[in-house]
């Protein structure tokens, strides 16, 4: 086990059509859609959470245990499996989420499972950090391992469920203070930072202790922010978007990937990386995102998806120098 992921599994509905009441049940949830992202794309994955026993929970193991994730990590309970109902829109996704009581929401393990020495990336986030007693034990998990392991946090912030979004935006404070590697969407940075640019929330969390910054905003591509450095941005693969379910979640899977490809395996190696080594990481994670977006649901590609599509793009990008 190379990269271990903690929270969330659950049952996404989507809206067959918008407006109707027709939904199609497909396994989700941020943490989920990133370890079977991290594992398809070559790198041995596990995940620590608790599934019920109930049939969407023998349908979430199942389709883990056929994607290559390691759930040895996994606890099973009689607690409901957490739903989510998604609808469409032109601009973004809305959700509706049912998570009250549910088995990955009560997950509080003791003591906590002790990660093998080869783990060398841990990442946490989502709406499992919003539910105790989850997410008290997940922070516990992330202090337990800091400073032996990368840390990657990608809030994936869902409104719906926030009641108190200044109490939620102290906590997240809380959380970017205990990553090395932050990840947000330009919607995350807008709900977190509402009117300010982003580069000042990039800038706290600097301050706060990450190393590297990564904004993602859809097609306009990424943006990376590290201290002492100049901001950096790759461009996304231009392709025919089918949805974007997953989109971000493969991205912040094919950053843990690429980095473990360059030798990234402690917290200080981030801030040493090249320029040249971060673009290659980023266009990696991008491509891999973009992928996933001309699939329906959250889809993630192989590594050897990923290789072909950059072979082409430089192929392209060569032929047009010439």
């Amino acid at each position: 086990m190379r990269i271990a992921l903690t929270g969330e599994a659950l049952i996404d509905f989507t809206a067959s059509e918008a407006g109707t009441l027709a939904f199609l049940g497909h396994e989700g949830g941020s943490p989920l859609n990133t370890a079977v992202a991290c594992a398809r794309l070559g790198q041995p994955t596990g995940f620590l959470t608790q599934l019920s026993t109930d049939l969407f929970g023998e349908r979430l193991m199942g389709f883990l245990e056929r994607n290559g994730v390691d759930t040895s990590f996994i606890l099973r309970s009689d607690a409901p499996s957490t739903l989510a109902f998604v609808e469409r829109t032109p601009q973004t996704n809305r959700y509706a989420f049912y998570t009250r009581g549910s088995a990955d929401a009560t997950w509080a393990p003791v003591p906590l499972p002790p990660l093998p020495a080869e783990c060398r990336f841990l990442h946490f986030g989502s709406i499992s950090l919003l539910q105790d007693p989850a997410g008290a034990r997940i922070a516990d998990l992330i202090a337990e391992n800091r400073g032996r392991r990368v840390i990657v946090f990608d809030p994936n912030v869902r409104p719906s469920l926030i009641a108190d979004m200044a109490a939620y935006r102290a906590r997240v404070a809380r959380w970017f203070a205990m990553a090395d590697l932050v990840k947000l969407s330009d919607e995350d940075a807008e709900l977190l930072a509402p009117g300010r640019p982003v580069d000042a929330l990039a800038a706290e969390c600097l301050a706060a202790g990450a190393r590297a910054v990564i904004v993602t905003r859809g097609g306009a591509g990424a943006t990376l922010w590290r201290t002492g450095h100049e901001a950096m941005t790759v461009a996304a693969p231009r392709v025919k978007v089918v949805d974007t379910i997953g989109a971000g979640d493969t991205f912040t899977a094919g950053l843990s990937v690429s980095l473990l490809a360059q030798g990234v395996e402690q917290p200080a190696q981030l801030s040493a990386l090249s320029n040249e080594a971060w673009t290659a990481v980023m266009r990696f994670a991008a491509t891999a995102a973009a992928l996933n977006c001309t699939r329906e649901g959250a889809d993630p590609p192989t590594l050897e998806a990923v290789h072909t599509a950059l072979a082409q793009e430089d192929n392209g990008a060569a032929a047009s120098r010439s």
